[in-house]
């Protein structure tokens, strides 16, 4: 069966939100990394969800018969599946493997959307090789549904395989002044960050702004007090990172809040904005795994991606490294390029100072019971 271009977007229920994803085969075909303001199609959940494994089916032909792995790869298709942001990066890295003898001839095809979605969708049949998600909550749900190993995580990354931090994106020449967490809630200040329901990226920030008033001695009750001021000025709660990026870019708030190495991918794409890292936030861990069943060329695109090369290809696109060694002179949109990834004042981590995924998945993002899941309710930007 031959490989044809194809584009899916659904909106899965999620009770505080919408999403959406997009399937595209082959990843060679030319794409860049663009901010498209347009309006997305968006289709009934159980239909779409069908649509999107039947189209995974119909692609299945000439892929199953590349899963092999033997010899060269120049009949192997790897399927990605990841959440929106890393995209870009992702595919720099397939043209740097591609150039490999282990990487020769291989081809992808890729899954982008909202990180919780994409994880939903694999459990549901959507066929992956290796997943990219914006949170290890995504893999664990993996783990569950028996398609990656437990052991996913035991590498000296533990399992990460890209990194960034918070950062509040302004306007350029930040006409509102923004210098800090404490400035998003004063009146008249309109945010967008995306919907914690469907987005990683979300989950981070909500994080990041609870660590500000935690990390730095103040209660439970004044965090969650702080989160009740933040929601209340967000003017947009879009589905993934990068609908929150286009809607920024497209006009609305002023102020994001984002992954840093978004805010470079926007410079770099020709767009004009300024961001602001916050003496608080937290250090973002992607996690990627290798699923069980995955053709044998995926280990080797896995250790590709943590090779000071596939790192670098991270680097370039705005990602911090997740390994020591990797060269980079400059970035290209970053703020200061020989400077790229300045040292927050305070950096907290999921590990240090929020115990596990697991334990903050229930504290902060459990349906109807988590924090962050019960101000966003109350504050009515999720209908």
């Amino acid at each position: 069966m031959s490989i044809h271009t194809i584009m899916i977007q659904f909106l899965p229920s999620l009770g505080l939100g919408d999403s959406h994803a997009r399937r595209q085969v082959p990843q060679q075909a030319p794409e860049e990394a663009r901010f498209p303001m347009k309006n997305r199609f968006r289709a009934v959940a159980a239909l779409a969800l069908v649509a999107s494994l039947a189209i995974s089916a119909c692609g299945g032909g000439d892929d199953d018969e590349a899963g092999s792995g033997g010899g060269s790869g120049s009949s192997t298709t790897l399927h990605i599946v990841g959440f929106a942001v890393p995209e870009a990066a992702n595919k720099a890295i397939a043209t740097e493997w591609n150039k490999t003898e282990a990487g020769k001839g291989v081809k992808f095809e890729t899954s982008y959307g909202a990180s919780g979605d994409q994880s939903r969708a694999v459990v549901s049949g959507l066929k992956a090789d290796y997943v990219h998600f914006s949170v290890a909550s995504d893999v664990t749900r993996l783990v569950d549904a028996g398609l990656v190993a437990d052991t996913w995580d035991d590498g000296p990354t533990k399992g990460i395989v890209s990194s960034s931090v918070v950062v509040l994106a302004v306007r350029k020449g930040n006409p509102k002044n923004i210098k800090g967490w404490d400035d998003l809630i004063k009146p008249g200040i309109g945010i967008v960050t995306p919907n914690p329901a469907s987005s990683g990226s979300a989950r981070w920030n909500a994080l990041a702004a609870w660590g500000h008033i935690a990390a730095n001695g103040g209660t439970d009750a004044q965090a969650e007090e702080y989160l009740t001021k933040l929601f209340a000025n967000v003017v947009s709660l879009p589905s993934s990172g990068r609908d929150a990026t286009t809607a920024f870019l497209g006009g609305t708030g002023d102020v994001l809040l984002a992954y840093e190495n978004e805010a470079i991918l926007a410079r770099q794409s020709g767009e004009e904005l300024d961001w602001v890292v916050p003496d608080t936030t937290i250090l973002i861990e992607n996690p990627g795994a290798v699923l069980t069943k995955a053709d044998p060329k995926a280990k080797e695109w896995y250790d590709f991606v943590l090779s000071p090369e596939g790192q670098r290809q991270f680097a370039l696109k705005g990602f911090r490294p997740v390994i020591d060694g990797v060269k980079v002179d400059e970035v290209e949109g970053a703020l200061d390029p020989k400077n790229p990834f300045p040292t927050p004042k305070k950096l907290l981590t999921v590990k240090d100072d929020f115990e596990s995924w697991s334990a903050l998945s229930k504290k902060f993002f459990a349906e109807d019971t988590g924090i962050v899941v019960k101000v966003i309710a109350a504050s009515g930007k999720a209908k």
